[in-house]
């Protein structure tokens, strides 16, 4: 028996709270380009500048900023729907995922992105829970979060093009990293369950 700690300890259903947190984040996103856009002070100034000590600080913001209404708008929808399915299948695990997605690929777009830019958007997570989703059951074995990976590829595996170089104003560095970073949490994540074997029963969520 495993007793719960930390985000999964809260007794509500899974969906409950995994909608409460991504629209708790959701929320906050908007609360922030709201400040932004009252504010003198530039926020979106504090995203990732690669290889600058000052675009470090870029590597926790920028996922929070946007450049206006419009591309934080386009960036909901898939928020919230990629966002949720992560955290459905435990908040614990899916905040670790995130964690993952987060670091990577503000780490490579600090590393390896073209001088003399400014990363923000939350486009990086959105490219790291697609991949993470994708491929998860990869790694896990589990029929379920195989047949949510195809679902998840068939209607929103389009925007793995974006990890190409486009539009110079797209921060494609971004989501190639975002991309990067699910395959990445998705592997270390199911490293449980590659050491046991494909499971026969039901495991307990943690």
């Amino acid at each position: 028996m495993t007793i719960p700690t930390g985000p999964d300890r809260d007794n509500r259903p899974t969906w409950q709270r995994a909608a409460l947190w991504i629209g708790g984040f959701t929320v906050f996103l908007y609360g922030v380009e709201f400040a932004d856009a009252i504010l003198p002070a530039n926020l979106d100034s504090a995203g990732v500048e690669p290889r600058t000590p000052d675009g470090l600080w870029g590597i926790l913001f920028a996922p929070i900023l946007h450049a206006d209404w419009a591309h934080l708008t386009a960036n909901t929808v898939p928020l919230l729907v990629l966002g949720f399915l992560v955290l459905l299948s435990g908040i614990g695990r899916g905040l670790a995922a995130t964690a993952i997605i987060w670091v990577v690929a503000g780490v490579g777009i600090w590393l390896f992105a073209g001088s003399g830019q400014n990363h923000i958007g939350a486009s990086s997570l959105i490219f790291g829970w697609l991949t993470y989703l994708i491929v998860r059951g990869i790694f896990t074995r589990r029929v379920g979060q195989i047949l949510l990976g195809v679902v998840v590829f068939v209607v929103y595996g389009g925007m793995l093009w974006g990890v190409l170089p486009s539009d110079p104003q797209i921060s494609w560095q971004g989501h190639l990293f975002g991309a990067v970073g699910g395959v990445l949490a998705a592997w270390t994540l199911s490293s449980d369950t590659r050491t046991r074997g494909t499971p026969t029963t039901p495991q307990p969520i943690r």
